[in-house]
């Protein structure tokens, strides 16, 4: 206890602006990759071969692929073709993917627990089938995969860790307990404020999502 006391006296406000940065990165990676994410999902739906194969492709490699290859694709092979990311942007742009690739699998197993009579149904009563996917399909398929897309959002948290491999301007929590195990001797402490923060979190985002599921649950 005593070392997290020193600990926290000497980087209580370096802790706090890096969990701030964690938050941070880990909501502008999610907000853009849940959108992306639904529309390819709502892509996918459409009677066209070619579409259909290029974002099954696109979501089998960026489902697949290890978060940090990603990252150092972006970094190091992009600028090779004269596209240069800066630091953040590229770990935003990493995590997007990812998130974007597994939210529209999710969103697709959802949309097949549709049962085919609400939209034979919806097709009889005149609607489009753009009208069909918004007001049918899409908000039940988003509720019935409120518990993955929390295991998705604690994930994408812990993976704004990836910040840590490069040289940004602020530091992560990861990043941080780096820091502090090279300057000092408080590596342990550190690690444990850090790994607090971390679980804390994710205790709040699966409370979150626990009361979300319950109030949209829709009941069979």
């Amino acid at each position: 206890m005593g070392d997290v006391s020193w600990l926290l006296a000497d980087y209580g406000p370096a802790f706090w602006q890096a969990l701030l940065l964690t938050w941070k990165l880990t909501v502008v990676s999610f907000v853009p990759g849940v959108m992306l994410g639904t529309v390819v999902a709502v892509l996918r739906l459409m009677p066209l071969p070619p579409l259909r194969l290029a974002l099954t492709v696109y979501v089998e490699i960026f489902r697949n692929i290890p978060s940090v290859a990603l990252l150092i694709f972006i970094v190091f092979a992009l600028p090779d073709l004269n596209i240069v990311i800066d630091y953040e942007p590229s770990v935003i742009l990493t995590l997007t993917l990812v998130c974007s690739a597994f939210t529209a699998d999710y969103l697709r197993s959802g949309i097949n627990t549709i049962p085919g009579s609400q939209i034979e149904a919806a097709l009889s009563l005149g609607m489009r089938p753009l009208q069909i996917v918004s007001a049918v399909v899409l908000p039940q398929a988003l509720r019935s995969v409120v518990q993955p897309m929390t295991s998705l959002l604690i994930a994408l948290m812990l993976s704004t860790s990836l910040a840590s491999q490069l040289p940004f301007p602020g530091r992560e929590l990861t990043a941080l307990v780096s820091k502090i195990a090279n300057d000092s001797a408080l590596g342990i402490a550190a690690f444990a404020v850090a790994a607090t923060m971390y679980v804390a979190t994710g205790l709040l985002i699966a409370w979150a999502g626990a009361a979300l599921e319950k109030k949209v649950r829709i009941l069979r």
